[in-house]
């Protein structure tokens, strides 16, 4: 079996099912061996030595985490690419030298883990949940597809595994992985001026609770203007709205499981299509969306209910917090026309 990590968008295929003693074999494995790896460098030294992570040593040095990084370790470090700081979709594209300084000593600690973890040896699983140097939660799926095991970290590709330096071992990732602002979905949901009718939705529903708990769901957020346009235009028409109705809405738009776009890539056959069972035991239809300017490869997804006319595309993506995912629509759900 071909075990290539992809450095560009990956194509749909063939799901290869992956038997039984395979997801058990390895667990969500940091090595035993805390020695010294291979290599002279520091980790400091081969961040230095590597053109493409330029940026991100310029986090490094203004979070003053180069004592960290040139440490005795062992240490693994997801570095994002020099492109992962200008790309233009989640998370927002993130300027070195004008962000705050407490957020670029949390979010370049949120890259750092301590300990070897070869990503190569976890199970074939999806979000596996693994912790970074400053206590975050990172999640990392290992997966097969068309003969060829991808890996990701928050949905984010791993463009290069196992560069070894002294101290551990450096990963290249393609996106910047922000680190979660909330602890639960409930408040993250409810943090967004863009979601205020859809979170009055949630405490008219009763189902505040539940995005408060341990989880993990995935929430697919309708926005202001989608839940005007579905006739929910003010916080008194929510109100005034009977609750059994307003929870069969919510629970359309909330799945028992973390799902980050990439996931719905990597377990999307040919057809390009699947589907995501809801809270309500309603199923949404998923379609990849092609990218444009690579014919045959996927950047995205839509979803699309039995009662919408069109697919529905998500405006926001990959929004993290302590028990899940949310993603932002900009239509409602709809289970019937």
């Amino acid at each position: 079996m071909n075990t290539t990590i992809l450095s560009g968008r990956y194509f749909s295929g063939r799901l290869v099912m992956i038997g039984l003693s395979l997801l058990m074999a390895g667990a969500c494995k940091k090595d035993d061996d805390n020695g010294p790896q291979k290599g002279n460098d520091r980790l400091m030294e081969v961040v230095m030595d590597n053109f493409n992570l330029s940026k991100f040593k310029a986090a490094v040095d203004r979070s003053s985490m180069n004592d960290v990084l040139t440490s005795t370790g062992p240490l693994t470090v997801l570095a994002p690419s020099d492109g992962a700081f200008t790309n233009a979709g989640y998370p927002k594209p993130i300027d070195v030298a004008s962000a705050s300084l407490p957020f670029m000593v949390k979010m370049t600690g949120y890259h750092i883990l301590n300990g070897n973890y070869d990503l190569n040896k976890m199970p074939y699983l999806f979000n596996q949940e693994i912790r970074t140097y400053n206590g975050g939660r990172l999640y990392v799926t290992r997966w097969i597809k068309d003969n060829d095991t991808v890996l990701t970290v928050n949905g984010s590709r791993v463009l290069a595994t196992g560069m070894k330096a002294s101290n551990g071992t450096l990963q290249v990732i393609d996106r910047v992985l922000e680190p979660y602002l909330y602890e639960t979905l409930g408040e993250a949901v409810s943090a967004d001026p863009s979601l205020s009718l859809f979170t009055h939705a949630l405490q008219r529903s009763g189902l505040s609770a539940l995005l408060k708990g341990k989880g993990p769901y995935t929430v697919y957020a309708a926005n202001n203007a989608a839940m005007q346009a579905y006739g929910y235009s003010t916080l008194e028409q929510i109100e005034a709205a009977d609750p059994a109705v307003m929870a069969a809405l919510v629970r359309y738009h909330i799945a028992a499981d973390r799902r980050f776009v990439y996931d719905y890539i990597l377990s999307t056959g040919k057809s390009a299509a699947t589907t995501q069972t809801m809270l309500d035991d309603n199923n949404v239809n998923i379609r990849l969306v092609p990218d444009p300017q690579a014919p045959g490869l996927y950047s995205g997804i839509t979803l699309q209910g039995p009662g919408n006319q069109a697919p529905v595309p998500l405006i926001k993506q990959n929004i993290i917090t302590g028990n899940g995912v949310m993603h932002v629509i900009g239509q409602v759900l709809k289970i019937t026309r």
